[in-house]
């Protein structure tokens, strides 16, 4: 990925989720969950599998309505975007895929395919243009999902385990967009399993088991003094219980 400019960092709005709770065919999945985030911070949620990361994300995301509970965004509304484990893409070329994000956000025409170069540029894509999206790599998906996020300016981004099936290379130019996001002023949000990348990137952890939040601290304290079993288990590498 090529350098990127930044903006200064700003404040985004904070999400206030109060006794959210999610449940799908009788059963509880997610809460009841009280949670406070503020600030341009990047917060990792983290917790074995089944614990409920995604389905916190797209229910903060608005993507699914709780069934019990509020999920409120403090002061304007934020523009949003999420990218997924496994980015969706349109079954058109990597500059249409970015070109059409522009055209649903009222981009005018004569402007979409220059803006949609310069993001595939910042994104090491430039070369991939007329390539189909869904044929590129794992990682090259990655990075145009990214850059179909970076389009959008967003002021809170959602990250569902992004890095989960790429090599370390294709790791490394996501963390590094992520920085980048970060950097102009974005809210990052993601989850993750990788302890490693947890504390590479992590300003706060949010740790989930069984649908609850256990923990919400600073990463530094998660990873040196985790107050729950749980997390301690999580942090060995253990079985969580």
């Amino acid at each position: 990925m090529n350098d990127m400019t930044t903006l200064p960092v700003t404040d985004a709005p904070a999400l206030e989720m109060q006794g959210v709770t999610f449940i799908h065919r009788g059963q509880r999945l997610l809460g009841p969950l009280d949670l406070h985030l503020t600030g341009c911070r990047r917060t990792l949620v983290m917790g074995p599998n089944g614990a409920g990361k995604s389905l916190l994300m797209r229910l903060a995301h608005g993507l699914l309505p709780p069934n019990a509970g509020r999920v409120h965004w403090e002061g304007r509304p934020p523009r949003q975007a999420m990218v997924f484990q496994r980015p969706v893409l349109l079954r058109r070329s990597a500059l249409a895929n970015l070109a059409y994000a522009l055209a649903v956000n009222g981009t005018s025409r004569r402007d979409r395919k220059s803006r949609a170069r310069e993001a595939l540029e910042r994104f090491g894509l430039a070369a991939l243009e007329k390539r189909p999206a869904r044929v590129l790599s794992g990682g090259e998906q990655q990075r145009l999902a990214l850059a179909r996020a970076w389009l959008l300016d967003p002021d809170v981004l959602f990250l569902d385990e992004p890095t989960s099936a790429l090599d370390p290379a294709a790791i490394k130019a996501v963390e590094d967009a992520v920085q980048e996001f970060h950097h102009r002023g974005t809210r990052i949000v993601m989850s993750s399993h990788d302890l490693h990348q947890a504390r590479r990137l992590a300003d706060d952890v949010l740790f989930l088991c069984r649908g609850r939040l256990i923990e919400h601290t600073p990463a530094e304290t998660f990873f040196t003094a985790p107050a729950t079993s749980q997390a301690r288990a999580f942090i060995r590498g253990e079985l969580v219980l």
